[in-house]
C-alpha cells in the first residue's frame, strides 16, 4: 500500500509539473497569412514594423489598405477585399526592381530590399495620392 501512495503521489507532482510548464510556455508566434509579396518568414513584429513604415510614407491608418471582418468588426489583415491592398502589392515590386536595377540594392538576409534608392516615402511624402500633391502645375 505504501509503494503505491508514493506511485500516485510522483505521478500527480510530476503531471502537476508538466501542465504548469505547457501552461507557461509563450504561445505560438502568430504567422501572418496571404503574404504575396513579403517574405514569409517574417515575424510578427518585424511586419508590423513595415506596415508601420508604408503606413506613415502614405499618411494613412491600416483601414486604407485592409478590411475590417463584418462578422467579428476586427481588422481582416488576410483579407484581399480593398483593391488598395493589392497597388500596394503593385508598388512594392516596382520599388524593388527599381531599387534592384537602378541603384544595385540588394535583400537583406529576410529577403527584403536593403534601404538604398527609392522607398515609398520618396513619392508618397505622406499622402495616400501623390498625384495630387507637388506635381499638379504651380506646385513647387
Amino acid at each position: 500500500m505504501q509503494i503505491n501512495k508514493k506511485f500516485t503521489i510522483t505521478i500527480s507532482l510530476t503531471s502537476l509539473i508538466i501542465f504548469g510548464a505547457l501552461a507557461a510556455m509563450p504561445p505560438e508566434p502568430q504567422k501572418a497569412k496571404n503574404l504575396k509579396v513579403l517574405p514569409k518568414n517574417l515575424t510578427h513584429k518585424q511586419l508590423d514594423h513595415i506596415m508601420d513604415g508604408w503606413a506613415h510614407a502614405l499618411g494613412v491608418h491600416c483601414n486604407f489598405c485592409h478590411a475590417r471582418n463584418a462578422e467579428t468588426n476586427k481588422m481582416d489583415f488576410a483579407s484581399d477585399a480593398k483593391p488598395e491592398k493589392e497597388t500596394a502589392r503593385h508598388m512594392y515590386k516596382m520599388m524593388a526592381k527599381i531599387n534592384s536595377k537602378f541603384f544595385k540594392a540588394k535583400k537583406d538576409s529576410l529577403g527584403m530590399m536593403m534601404q538604398t534608392g527609392v522607398s515609398c516615402v520618396t513619392c508618397h511624402h505622406g499622402s495616400a495620392h501623390p498625384e495630387g500633391g507637388m506635381h499638379e502645375e504651380g506646385g513647387h
